[in-house]
């Protein structure tokens, strides 16, 4: 039907009927479930489901095996929700009306009255009172007890189509008959109809009708009808306050009693019976007292509800430690389910139920523990807030022997085999930083968790107690406690012989990350998890490898710098010296993912860095800047010596000595300037025949500049608005070969003529 229904209803269903018809149980049972799937999977229509579908499940709806017709019925019972309105009154509905004669079979009746039930929500009111109330009632008078019982559980959904006016003129007379039924499975459907109902009767109905029934079954509960007593016991907490509104103190205190001694039932010994007598009583009576004073747990927060919560101590309380204490595991444990409630409705008066709590803490059954422990944190923060001593002393004085208690209910779950028991304690511990003093966490509670870690053998537990140790340090103020236990966990775990306590040392990281600051983190524990890129076994450096993405995420730049460049070396280490496959493509991986994190930026930080780094950058500028005045200073003196020159004196050698001199330091300072970042633009020159140079252009002060540098020596060609000038050592022909001066041509010779001009006029 997944992959083809269009062939699989032409080719395979029709196989399907035609076997259904003499096939086995199971093969019946398969097909039952098999076409509830195609219908809760919605592989075709409902149209097409109800055509090719329904007639098959209609047929086999009074199989003889009645395991087989339940389930066909649970099937078609679905389909029926999901039908159209006017199929199921043609199909269904029509077809009923012969189905539930008398004439027809036990099991066809049965089934009629289960499909009425369901109908009654299909159909408006006129089309139910009509149609379907008629077969109710003479469905409700079958002359067997199995058909009236059956019809009886269905009048709840029946009241329910037809609305308060028809319940009350149509339903309610055919329950009180079937109350007072012979048959005590009847009368037992038509009580719990009746309680279930109890929101559709107005206060005449339970005042007048209502409450006469149930005073009856009370009554003959204990006598001759103890059928009853365990629905009784279930459903008293519903009826007493469902009637709450009507009942005189008298009715109340009535009520009140019975719940008392149904809630001691079969503990006391009865007037007139001997030991021997009480031997006698069967497995089956003891069993059902059992439900009863277990159904009498189930209702105890119903009953302070129905007495007050300020008349608990006075009513209730004797009834709560009996329920505390009794000898049976099955009542203990539901009173250890409903505790958290019970502590909620005593609000300020929770103090009250302090040594029933210690007292289920200390049960020798787990199942009791495991029930209790669900809800402790919340038990333990009611208790300490709204208890006698929620002010500013001390939290221990509200809940006395609290802590051995703690400690015992663990030590006893450590003992057993039921290891998810002992994972959920300790789980739940975590609260009792909030409950009890960091010393005595400290003391009674810490080292145990890191003893459990390093000995216990289940990986669950060992995390559980991991995670509530690093709650413990969380909340631990004391800093040479704080150290104690970091160094524990680092020299036990982290450095431990074991490579499972390596491991566990991995899981305790991943927890601290996630509860504590990310700098406490990097503080304690960065260093020592990368420690482990060199461990010898190959699960710790893939479990380290897994956690790497997380511990990157502790790091802020540019704080922890030199963490990270530790991070990215160890990284390094593995991808270079890892030798197991399986770790390496985690490694591989991971470094996939470390590339695509971005660490986080302290501002803060960064900020005050940056101030930092402008201040002595505006130092070196101030001392770049002196420096150039000076020069600038000296070559300007040197200008004015050479100006005072005279020439043609007896001087003259040694005055032209001084202005190449004066040349070349112009020179000089020129290039200096010339190759300030402010000014120039230096690029590589291309030079076929010369050592490398490079070319810079100086535009400025009305002139346009060229200079070009060579391994030994420059040469400057100036052109301004005055005239030219060239200024050329002694040794600048050296520097080009005939070849250059054949390439330069007119150029070179140019150059060369202005030389020899200048030279002349300065002779």
């Amino acid at each position: 039907m997944r992959q083809n229904p269009a062939e699989t209803l032409r080719r395979v269903l029709p196989k399907i009927r035609e076997v259904l018809h003499v096939a086995g149980v199971e093969m019946q049972l398969t097909a039952a479930v098999s076409f509830l799937t195609v219908l809760q999977e919605e592989s075709v229509s409902i149209h097409t489901y109800s055509h090719s579908f329904l007639h098959i499940i209609l047929q086999n709806l009074e199989h003889r095996d009645a395991g087989v017709s339940n389930a066909w019925l649970e099937t078609l019972l679905a389909v029926i929700e999901a039908l159209p309105k006017e199929t199921v009154r043609h199909e269904i509905l029509n077809p009923l009306v012969s189905k539930a004669q008398l004439s027809q079979t036990l099991q066809s009746r049965l089934v009629s009255c289960k499909i009425m039930g369901k109908v009654a929500n299909k159909f408006e009111v006129h089309i139910i009172k009509r149609e379907v109330l008629p077969l109710v009632k003479s469905l409700c008078q079958d002359v067997e007890y199995e058909v009236r019982t059956c019809m009886c559980r269905q009048l709840e959904h029946i009241a329910r189509g037809i609305g308060t006016e028809l319940t009350k003129t149509v339903v309610l007379p055919e329950l009180v008959e079937l109350a007072r039924d012979e048959g005590s499975s009847v009368r037992l459907a038509a009580f719990e109809t009746l309680v279930n109902l109890l929101d559709m009767f107005d206060g005449d109905d339970r005042s007048q009708t209502v409450l006469p029934l149930v005073k009856s079954f009370c009554e003959k509960s204990f006598k001759a009808d103890e059928s009853i007593l365990v629905s009784l016991s279930f459903h008293l907490g519903k009826l007493c306050n469902g009637l709450y509104g009507i009942f005189t103190p008298e009715q109340h205190l009535r009520f009140l009693e019975f719940y008392k001694k149904l809630s001691t039932l079969g503990l006391q010994q009865e007037n007139g019976h001997n030991d021997n007598q009480l031997q006698l009583q069967t497995l089956e009576q003891e069993k059902k007292y059992i439900s009863v004073r277990k159904n009498c747990a189930y209702n105890f927060p119903a009953m302070i509800v129905f007495v007050d919560p300020k008349n608990f101590h006075l009513e209730l309380y004797s009834i709560f430690f009996c329920l505390c204490h009794d000898p049976e595991v099955p009542v203990r444990y539901t009173m250890a389910v409903s505790f958290f409630e019970v502590a909620k409705l005593l609000n300020s008066d929770v103090y009250t139920i302090h040594k029933e709590l210690v007292t289920l803490l200390q049960d020798e059954s787990l199942e009791v523990l495991d029930a209790l422990v669900g809800h402790l944190p919340e038990i333990l923060e009611l208790m300490t807030n709204r208890g006698e001593n929620n002010g500013s002393e001390s939290k221990l004085f509200s809940i006395p022997d609290l802590i051995p208690a703690l400690t015992a209910a663990e030590q006893r779950a450590a003992t057993s085999l039921k290891w998810r028991t002992h994972e959920k304690l300790l789980q739940k511990y975590a609260c009792l930083p909030h409950i009890i003093s960091s010393d005595q966490i400290y003391y009674r509670f810490l080292h145990r968790m890191l003893t459990i870690i390093l000995t216990n053998n289940v990986l669950p537990v060992q995390k559980a107690a991991a995670r509530t140790l690093c709650v413990y340090l969380r909340y631990n103020r004391k800093q040479e406690q704080r150290h104690e236990v970091i160094q524990k966990l680092i020299e036990q775990l982290g450095q431990g012989k074991s490579y499972w306590n390596r491991l566990r040392f991995l899981d305790t990281c991943e927890f601290i990350i996630e509860l504590f600051s990310k700098s406490f983190f990097c503080k304690y524990f960065f260093l020592p998890v990368l420690e482990l890129t060199h461990d010898p076994v190959a699960n710790v450096r893939m479990k380290l490898c897994y956690l790497l993405p997380k511990v990157k995420s502790t790091l802020k730049i540019p704080t922890d710098k030199h963490l990270l460049q530790q991070l990215e070396l160890c990284i390094r280490q593995l991808l270079c010296q890892e030798k197991d496959k399986d770790v390496l493509t985690i490694v591989k991986r991971t470094v996939l993912e470390l590339d695509r994190m971005e660490v986080s930026v302290d501002a803060e930080q960064l900020e005050k860095e940056k101030q930092e780094n402008e201040g002595r950058s505006t130092n070196i500028n101030d001392k770049i800047f002196e420096k150039k005045r000076r020069d600038s200073k000296a070559s300007s003196v040197m200008a004015k010596s050479i100006n005072l020159s005279v020439p043609g004196s007896s001087f003259g050698t040694s005055a032209r000595k001084e202005e190449k001199k004066s040349k070349l330091v112009r020179s000089q300072s020129f290039s200096t300037q010339a190759l300030h970042p402010k000014y120039s633009n230096i690029e590589k020159c291309p030079n076929k025949n010369s050592a490398t140079g490079y070319t810079t252009s100086i535009s400025g002060m009305g002139k346009s500049c060229m200079l070009s540098f060579s391994d030994d020596s420059f040469r400057t060609h100036c052109t301004g608005g005055g005239g030219n000038a060239a200024f050329s050592s002694s040794s600048s022909h050296n520097l080009f070969s005939s070849a250059d001066q054949k390439n330069n041509g007119h150029k070179e010779g140019q150059s060369r003529r202005m030389s020899m001009k200048n030279r002349k006029s300065n002779s």
